[in-house]
């Protein structure tokens, strides 16, 4: 099994912290389609998670998503769509982001 290291924060999100020991490449544009649903599987969106999956979101979709594609594109509650927006996506987005503007 593998071991995922996870922290609160403290708006009530839970960290996913990235590195190869759960299987994923830690810059999310090299993630497969997997990559993505295992990620939201691990954070706790075990049914979300789903949709991504039958969107085919790979990690540079989804670094391209918009907080309406998530809201609307993929067909989720309004609940979970938010928090993965916000938590997830926009914090993978940012990340990816400030690691390669230098």
């Amino acid at each position: 099994m593998l071991s995922v290291d996870m922290e609160n924060k403290e708006n009530g999100s839970v960290g996913v912290k990235n590195s190869m020991e759960n299987g994923r490449p830690p810059d999310p544009a090299d993630w497969a389609v997997m990559d993505v649903v295992n990620y939201f599987r691990t954070a706790g969106f075990e049914e979300q998670a789903n949709a991504f999956q039958e969107q085919e979101i790979d990690g540079k979709s989804l670094l391209l998503m918009t907080r309406n594609d998530v809201l609307t594109g993929l067909q989720l509650k309004l609940g979970p769509a938010l928090k993965i927006y916000e938590y997830h996506v926009k914090p993978l987005q940012s990340k990816h982001l400030k690691n390669n503007s230098s």
